[in-house]
């Protein structure tokens, strides 16, 4: 067993007694692509989205140093065709970059050069005699151990971006770390000779420049188009579902926390870590601000790129924003426009994204949270003030104060529109959602819930162990609060939350922007209690 070569399966034996989801499937897809052209797969995902856990699953699948078919042979993989056939058949090459990076004394001058000559060092020992003492190239050593009768190899490469992420500013670094990949796996004298298959993973996707790949034989499965790896990018709802079952944990509260990633073929996708760590502290919580990309987070918040900020404000509020995901350059730095700021949130994890609409949005209450204490201070003081408003006006509404809530309302908006290029209905619920803000912690805030004869605008329904009040919430544009209330009422949306709950708030809110004189209201409430 060696620390980059054949490493063993221990890593995932440890995985398998934990808290466990059979993620296997994963691997009779890199199977089928064994013996083809082209068998490399790149799949980035944020920051605890399980990544080392699938390194550490193939490395145990194909380490022709170990016996792996115990850790197998219950899951998944153990039905498809090629399970036997591929099990422990390669020399694995398995390595995190970011370990280079943290062990080197010099680390922006010696990262790549520790990683060659580690990688070297340990094939020279390993295969002994099959490559020359004096070889410096990886790809050319590869290429001596298999052209002497051993195993081919593949490759697991963590945090593949490391030095992106790393060594932001140091372009030269960059470009010599890719061309040392493309000596691997770009070489058509020596890469189909050697490698059996290979399987990158990291937060960005391939670097490109200009609109190509660097890497372009690789197979690219990201957060914004993961194709038909989706179900392997979180946990799916199903998977989910089983867990909470097992743990005896709320799946209604998992769900309202951490789900919200959606694709194509994969309609609900969790975070996986945020998952676990409810499970094994019995809290729902926000377990995102434990990560090393949360500062990312405030920095890049922070661009000044024009329209950020009213994006960033408009998904606060419940809503989406269409971008254009094509012109981001997979790195750091290379930042044009509001949308490659959004693009690179959505590639850690803070946004998702729908492809077929092509719009952002934050996917879940916990990444809410995360933007929330991201948005303290600084420029975003307009939306710290609007939320920080968020307990009196929750307890304004509770108590059918109505002339409160719609001073606290005036406040909120006029918060949100001194930063909106607008002022209409999209400003106005977003208003909403930021001003109740808070009121996620008592309640599952539901937007266009469908009940009677068509969708409230917001349904407030109480979450378990609270005694406050179920509300439904109607807007208004405007018109008059008073017609917001009879629309409640002649389409019966109140009729869904009855059968689950006995106090019931209809809320009727109005905004008239024009509204001008010394008595006039731009914002109108009525409330009544059923």
């Amino acid at each position: 067993m060696g620390k980059y070569i054949n490493p063993g399966n221990e890593g995932f034996a440890e995985i398998r007694r934990d808290i466990y989801v059979d993620k296997t499937g994963l691997i009779a897809y890199i199977n089928d692509l064994i013996g083809k052209p082209k068998p490399l797969v790149s799949f980035s995902r944020p920051r605890r989205f399980g990544k080392s856990y699938t390194a550490n699953m193939l490395c145990a699948y194909y380490d022709a140093g170990c016996d792996s078919r115990e850790l197998f042979e219950d899951l998944q993989i153990a039905h498809a065709d090629s399970f036997k056939t591929m099990l422990n058949q390669f020399n694995v090459i398995s390595f995190d970059v970011t370990g280079f990076i943290k062990t080197s004394v010099n680390r922006k001058m010696n990262a790549l050069e520790r990683m060659q000559k580690a990688l070297l060092s340990e094939l020279k020992e390993t295969f002994p005699g099959c490559v020359d003492e004096e070889e410096d190239d990886v790809g050319n050593a590869l290429y001596s151990v298999v052209t002497k009768g051993n195993r081919k190899f593949v490759f697991v490469i963590d945090e593949w971006d490391a030095l992106f992420r790393e060594f932001k500013e140091d372009q030269q670094l960059q470009r010599d770390y890719i061309l040392f990949l493309r000596g691997i796996f770009k070489n058509k004298d020596v890469t189909p000779k050697t490698i059996a298959a290979a399987y990158m993973t990291g937060i960005l996707p391939i670097k490109k420049y200009g609109t190509e790949s660097a890497l372009s034989d690789f197979k690219e499965f990201t957060m914004a188009d993961p194709l038909i790896l989706s179900e392997y990018v979180g946990f799916t709802e199903a998977e989910v579902c089983t867990l909470c079952s097992r743990y005896d944990i709320d799946f209604e509260e998992m769900k309202q926390w951490y789900d919200g990633y959606s694709f194509e073929d994969t309609k609900s996708v969790y975070s996986p870590n945020s998952v676990m760590s409810a499970i094994k502290f019995r809290r729902f919580r926000n377990y995102w601000t434990q990560t090393e990309t949360f500062e990312s987070l405030k920095q890049y918040i922070g661009e000044n790129y024009d329209g950020l900020k009213d994006a960033i404000i408009l998904m606060l509020g419940g809503q989406r924003v269409k971008i254009d995901i094509n012109t981001f350059q997979n790195d750091f730095t290379s930042f044009d426009n509001k949308d490659d700021v959004l693009t690179l949130l959505i590639h850690l994890g803070y946004l998702a994204y729908d492809q077929q609409k092509e719009e952002a949005y934050i996917p879940n209450r916990e990444v809410s949270e995360v933007f929330r204490v991201a948005t303290r201070g600084g420029q975003w003081k307009e939306v710290e003030c609007a939320i920080g408003q968020a307990e009196e006006l929750l307890e304004a509404t509770i108590r059918c104060d109505s002339d409160s809530v719609a001073k606290a309302l005036e406040l909120v908006h006029e918060e949100c529109t001194s930063v909106l290029k607008y002022n209409d209905e999209n400003s106005l619920a977003c208003a909403i959602y930021i001003g109740y803000f808070t009121a996620k912690n008592y309640y599952m805030i539901v937007r266009e819930l469908p009940s009677g004869k068509g969708f409230a605008d917001y349904a407030f329904i109480p979450r378990r162990g609270t005694d406050k009040p179920a509300m439904i919430v109607e807007l208004k544009y405007d018109k008059n609060a008073d017609t917001a209330i009879r629309q409640i009422h002649d389409n019966r949306y109140g009729g869904v939350m009855k059968k689950y709950f006995g106090e019931l708030l209809l809320v009727g809110i109005n905004y008239d922007k024009d509204a001008e004189g010394k008595d006039a209201k731009r914002h109108q409430c009525v409330i009544e209690r059923k």
